[in-house]
């Protein structure tokens, strides 16, 4: 289990006809205040501040295609011009189980990210996989 410290959030929130929104600072536009954009904005907030991922290298809800399939992912940080670490967010209330981990584990497939991460918020699960197999990690990889 990785342990998270998030920063004081200085979101910026309006609502708009009976409708929260958050302005995404990546994006660079207004989404939807769901309870797992709350938990991607904290993520990316940690991602940046904390842990000095550069904003450059991380894309938000992208659109890829598994097989004939398009989905999207929440969070991709690149390193090296290469996809390097997926992270899959759930609402809170959502618990971090086998689904969730498939559900990343098929983006891993067409991306093929060394680093893999998992998170409601709450609790956070983050995997190396490489030739040798999947292992867990307690904590986030370096990106220096």
């Amino acid at each position: 289990m990785i342990k998270i410290n998030y920063p004081s959030p200085e979101f910026r929130i309006k609502e708009e006809a009976g409708k929260e929104w958050i302005f995404d600072a990546l994006r660079k536009q207004w989404v939807r205040l769901s309870p797992e954009e709350w938990v991607r904005q904290n993520i990316l907030i940690y991602l940046i501040k904390i842990l000095s991922y550069p904003a450059s290298l991380i894309a938000v809800e992208k659109e890829i295609s598994i097989g004939t399939l398009k989905k999207r992912f929440d969070i991709l940080v690149y390193k090296n011009a290469l996809p390097w670490m997926i992270i899959e967010c759930k609402e809170m209330n959502i618990g971090l189980n086998r689904t969730v981990l498939e559900q990343a584990l098929n983006y891993h497939i067409t991306l093929q990210t060394p680093y893999l991460i998992i998170t409601n918020g709450k609790d956070t699960l983050g995997f190396h996989l490489s030739a040798d197999g999947v292992n867990e990690i307690d904590t986030f990889p370096s990106f220096q």
